[in-house]
Formats: structure tokens, C-alpha cells, sequence
């Protein structure tokens, strides 16, 4: 019994140690997915002002992870330049970034900023996030190829 207690024990803290030692991935798409921010439109932000949802007849593989466009114009957009249009830190919680962690976005929950789109967990937090912006900036830009495998892309 000693000598099962001993591997069990050994084995629950390699489960739980594993995940501070690994690096999230470059783009956020939830768990058991491959959907960058929630299946969103992330051009539609900056030409319609607003979220909207993606179809995935029109979608494209970009850092790993599936983009999602509402036309096939925003997908071509895109293509383009995708650093330009991609949310920041991946479409990870802007604030939580900003804090050395990940987190989920609300898609509802986003702001362009200096022609950069952000995204929050939701519109609380973003309230939040607000009162502290630019400093979140600064520290989330310093965080995000640190915590992510992002820098895997540099380049492309």
C-alpha cells in the first residue's frame, strides 16, 4: 500500500505541476477546440464596429487555430495581414495577460485601441480594465510571449 500511495502521490502532483511549466498556446480556442475567439469575426470588429459571428464556410488556419469570418471579404482581409486584424495576445483576456495568466473573452466584451482589438472575460472586468489600460498594455505585451508558445511564429 505505502509503495501505491507513493506513485499516486507522484503522479497527482505531475498533474498538477505540469500545467505551470507549460506554455499556453499562441491563440486562445477553449478547451477541446480549435475555434479562435469563440468562432468571431475578428475583422468584423473593425469594419462593422461590432461582433459578429463567423461561418465556417469561410475560415483559415492561422498560428494553429481556426479563424472564423462572416464573408468571404473578411476572410480575404485578413489573409492580408492578420497581425492586423487578429485580437491581441491571441484573443486572450486582455486584463488577465496583463496579470501574467489566460483566460477566456466574452466576445461582447472588446475595444480597439490604437487600431488594436482587445478582448476581456466580460464587460465587468473590461470595466475594470479600463481604469488601468495602458499600464495592462505594457505589462500584457511583456506577458504574452512569455506565457504563450507564440514566439513559435515569429516571423510568419
Amino acid at each position: 500500500m505505502n509503495k501505491f500511495v507513493k506513485y499516486l502521490s507522484i503522479v497527482i502532483f505531475t498533474l498538477f505541476t505540469l500545467p505551470a511549466f507549460a506554455l499556453s498556446d499562441a491563440v486562445n480556442t477553449g478547451i477541446f477546440n480549435d475555434t479562435a475567439i469563440d468562432g468571431y469575426d475578428t475583422v468584423a470588429y473593425f469594419t462593422e464596429n461590432k461582433p459578429v459571428e463567423g461561418n465556417k464556410k469561410f475560415q483559415f488556419l492561422w498560428r494553429d487555430a481556426n479563424w472564423r469570418f462572416a464573408s468571404q471579404k473578411n476572410l480575404n482581409l485578413f489573409k492580408q495581414d492578420p497581425e492586423m486584424y487578429a485580437a491581441q495576445y491571441g484573443g486572450y483576456c486582455a486584463w488577465a495577460m496583463a496579470g501574467g495568466k489566460t483566460a477566456g473573452i466574452d466576445p461582447q466584451a472588446w475595444h480597439i485601441e490604437d487600431g488594436k482589438l482587445y478582448l476581456n472575460y466580460n464587460k465587468s472586468v473590461q470595466k475594470d480594465w479600463f481604469t488601468t489600460m495602458e499600464a495592462d498594455i505594457v505589462s500584457a505585451n511583456k506577458n504574452y510571449p512569455e506565457i504563450t508558445d507564440v514566439s513559435k511564429f515569429q516571423g510568419n
